[in-house]
């Protein structure tokens, strides 16, 4: 089969597509031929030799896709050959198969083509436990969500989840045009952090009583103000590294606020804490997708064989929602 290898670390140059031996299923994963993948910013940091996939995992990048059920392996009950689904992954979607534990499936929703499904698992599954979830965010009807990089993947998705649950929604965007977008989505302030500090606009927008909960990619660069923008009970949720790994946490305001500071991540989690997220995502969300309440943004659909230009792109963040490669049909 043909697979998207890294043929050493570096920039999206070093990405080829090859033949490579396709994968079996083994007792409790099922085979699906890959319809289409998504690139993720974890695939950027992959290819650079900065984020091995865990033990026993893919070697191939993409951490979800969609496509048809070729092959079940023992012992998987509840799906059969030629459904049609999406996954999520601990690497191997740039290829034309994928082995997936059962666990990790879900039923491709009604109404959204098999291609435009491949955007969904990644940032539903992230959203869904990180901004909803009993041990994160927990964002309730009537509370304050600031998303940053909004225009992302993730924050498209987080937009329109915490709207359709009854949330006002901040976001921070670097572009006029990606601002428009997210208020169109449902974003009830946008603010470009290259023409405003977006803690002093969030606190301002609020009377000083800040947001309940922040969902932040960039990390050390932001965590004094996000700090100083969660309001009293605030839950700070950390799913990027992207403005730097160690910053310095005002420990006296997190105590006078009571605030939380919860760090996400799916790839690496045990597979039944994956397959219960995934299995909640698939019962929550869903409906909202199948409804039309809620949709996969997607930027633009690519082929496997444009692989480097697909990291070019996302690497330059000129794009909204997310970039799909088509690998079948």
């Amino acid at each position: 089969m043909r697979a998207v290898v890294i043929t050493e670390p570096g920039g999206p140059e070093v990405l080829r597509v090859q033949e490579v031996p396709a994968p079996e299923p083994a007792p409790g994963e099922v085979l699906v031929t890959v319809a289409a993948t998504a690139v993720n910013r974890a695939d950027l940091l992959q290819r650079q030799g900065n984020y091995p996939p865990p033990q026993g995992a893919s070697p191939y990048l993409g951490l979800e896709c969609s496509g048809t059920i070729a092959a079940v392996g023992a012992a998987v009950t509840g799906w059969r050959v030629g459904d049609a689904v999406c996954a999520l992954l601990a690497g191997g979607g740039y290829a034309e198969q994928v082995a997936v534990p059962a666990g990790q499936l879900m039923r491709a929703p009604q109404g959204v083509s098999l291609v435009d499904a491949a955007a969904l698992p990644e940032v539903a599954c992230t959203v869904w436990s990180m901004v909803f979830g009993a041990q994160a965010g927990r964002l309730q009807p009537g509370e304050r969500l600031l998303v940053h990089g909004g225009s992302s993947g993730i924050g498209t998705m987080a937009i329109q989840l915490a709207r359709a649950r009854g949330a006002t929604v901040f976001v921070t965007v670097g572009t006029p045009r990606k601002a428009a977008f997210c208020r169109e989505l449902g974003a009830e302030v946008a603010i470009n952090y290259r023409d405003e500090v977006f803690d002093e606009r969030v606190l301002a927008e609020t009377h000083n009583a800040g947001v309940d909960v922040v969902l932040d990619n960039m990390g050390a660069v932001y965590l004094p103000r996000n700090v100083r923008s969660l309001a009293v009970g605030g839950r700070l949720i950390v799913l990027g590294l992207q403005g730097g790994r160690k910053g310095e946490l005002d420990l006296g305001t997190t105590l006078a606020k009571r605030l939380t500071v919860h760090a996400a991540g799916l790839r690496a989690r045990p597979l039944p804490q994956k397959a219960a997220i995934v299995a909640e995502t698939q019962l929550q969300v869903w409906p909202l997708i199948e409804s039309g309440t809620v949709r996969p943004v997607v930027d633009r659909v690519l082929t496997l064989d444009d692989a480097v230009e697909a990291h070019r792109l996302v690497e330059s963040s000129e794009h909204i929602g997310k970039v799909l490669m088509r690998v079948a049909g």
